[in-house]
């Protein structure tokens, strides 16, 4: 699976290891459309390995998910190469890549490994009802729309959309996941299903943070930018930063103090 390496490797010590996952309505997307948002992930003080994965087109689900699983259990074996020995190990995404990275915390969890220190969900797809709200607003979803015909290509057919690694949001066990950190924006047709799933983790006990950003973001296609970065950087980029290493900051394992010796 191609992957494209963004941030260095800490002379001492170690930085969070990203696995990102890019958007595309599962049936489009690439290295470059992911770009911006690993870059942004990369300023924040990780290090991020951007994956390529198999469009739904040719491989409807899980083969995305399995491939993607293969890769995040590889990457946490060759951590301490990547981003230093005992790297915290999270996974990210936006749009598709945000469903893909809640199903790939899923089974980590589900097969108790690799350890997932967190995961970032960038107005996730997760719900493939289409019947939100926010949607509506954007006049998408039913039928017609990308994100429509995206969820009838990964699915392929109507009975797969019970699997909780396909729609998380649908899932009735979401305890024992890691901390996770929900942006979308006002004028994201993925709004409600992102503050949806952000209430139903805190419900389940999940350290959850939810943050709806002012628009107009123009978001999703916005996320997915030009390989070149654009001269003027777009009006939430520090906002995403500050949120990425504030979540680094406070999901990071911390190491337990040693108890004092009894006499």
């Amino acid at each position: 699976m191609p992957a494209r390496l963004y941030g260095v490797r800490p002379s001492k010590g170690a930085v969070p290891l990203i696995l990102h996952l890019h958007g595309g309505a599962f049936t489009g997307g690439t290295l470059d459309c992911g770009a911006y948002i690993a870059a942004l992930l990369a300023e924040a003080g990780a290090v991020v390995v951007s994956a390529d994965y198999p469009l739904a087109c040719e491989h409807p689900f899980p083969f995305a998910l399995t491939a993607a699983f293969g890769a995040l259990s590889a990457l946490y074996s060759r951590r301490a190469e990547f981003a230093g020995r005992n790297a915290p190990l999270y996974v990210a995404g936006e749009e598709s890549g945000g469903n893909l990275a809640a199903g790939l915390a899923m089974m980590a969890r589900d097969q108790q490994a690799p350890p997932l220190a967190g995961q970032i969900l960038i107005s996730p797809m997760l719900d493939p009802s289409l019947a939100t709200a926010s949607l509506r607003a954007a006049e998408a979803g039913t039928c017609g729309c990308k994100w429509a015909d995206g969820w009838q290509t990964y699915l392929g057919s109507p009975e797969k959309a019970a699997h909780p690694y396909a729609a998380p949001l649908a899932s009735s066990r979401l305890q024992g996941l890691p901390p996770a950190l929900v942006v979308s924006a006002q004028d994201c047709p993925m709004r409600d299903e992102s503050a949806r799933y952000a209430c139903a983790l805190e419900k389940a006990g999940v350290a959850a943070e939810l943050h709806i950003l002012p628009g107009p973001t123009h978001w999703p296609e916005s996320i997915s930018v030009p390989p070149e970065k654009p001269e003027k950087p777009e009006s939430w980029a520090e906002a995403m930063r500050t949120l990425f290493s504030r979540f680094f900051e406070s999901s990071r394992p911390r190491r337990r103090k040693p108890a004092p010796a009894v006499l």
